[in-house]
């Protein structure tokens, strides 16, 4: 019983689409008892279906070239029990197979459809590269934009009080970005290093945070500068930050869930 039919292509179409309609079938067949094609059947079979008999597979493909050897989808089905393809009975049959299957028997019979699916598939890494490049150049955008104001609230309100040499005075600093790393990711950035010693070598703690995280992060920076400029000491700005951050992470996961929601738009 194949439950996600929209899954499943007919081959039978495709293959009218390259010959008569009288023919159809034997296109597939003939694509069928290629050993390329059987071997790409068993191995999708094996990935998905644990209920795919390997043995039978076996003998087709040992057979697979030769002058009399032939095989139908149907007795493909019935002898290996496999799930990627199913035939529908009646006046108006079709072999149907699942869309990974339908591409590759495509690809087999139509030059023109093989060169506009590895266009597409080229299309879409594309999109994916310039998504993958927009996120990173947010990433740095928010990492960048308030650090500013949250440095200037250290070096005016945090180191005249702890009296660091001046060799020292990044400790200072250090020491407020870890606050900000313990309330969002509840980690320091040191124990982070020693829990990912690999990933360490080359890269910190909020390189692997969510753009979500790192608006959040944003926005504590600017929180934590005006809450050091009022006065607060450390343990009264982690306690007022954790409860910004919990809340602000909250509100945006919910409102971006309901962006990915089905028939949601934004508003404007």
């Amino acid at each position: 019983m194949h439950t996600e039919q929209n899954d499943y292509i007919s081959l039978t179409d495709m293959a009218k689409a390259r010959t008569d309609a009288a023919r159809a079938d034997d296109v597939i067949k003939n694509w069928l008892r290629a050993r390329s094609t059987l071997e790409f059947l068993g191995t999708r079979e094996m990935m998905y279906n644990p209920a795919f008999k390997v043995v039978e597979f076996n003998h087709f493909k040992s057979e697979a070239g030769l002058h009399t050897f032939t095989l139908s989808a149907k007795e493909w089905l019935e002898r290996t029990n496999a799930i990627g393809i199913y035939v529908q009975t009646g006046r108006f049959g079709c072999t149907y197979a699942h869309k990974d299957i339908a591409f590759e028997f495509g690809s087999a019979i139509s030059p023109v459809f093989k060169l506009y699916l590895l266009k597409e598939y080229q299309r879409l890494k594309d999109e994916e590269n310039d998504r993958l490049k927009l996120e990173w150049n947010a990433k740095r955008f928010l990492s960048k934009s308030n650090y500013i104001i949250h440095t200037d609230a250290v070096k005016n309100y945090v180191l005249p009080k702890r009296n660091y040499k001046k060799d020292m005075e990044w400790l200072a600093y250090a020491d407020e970005a870890d606050l900000l790393n313990v309330v969002l990711f509840v980690c320091t950035a040191k124990a982070w290093r020693e829990a990912n010693p690999e990933l360490a070598k080359n890269s910190n703690i909020r390189d692997y945070a969510s753009i979500l995280e790192l608006t959040v992060l944003s926005n504590l920076e600017t929180h934590n500068a005006e809450l050091i400029k009022q006065g607060h000491n450390k343990k009264e700005r982690f306690e007022l930050l954790q409860q910004i951050a919990q809340y602000q992470l909250r509100v945006l996961t919910e409102a971006e869930q309901i962006k990915q929601l089905p028939g949601q738009t934004e508003t404007k």
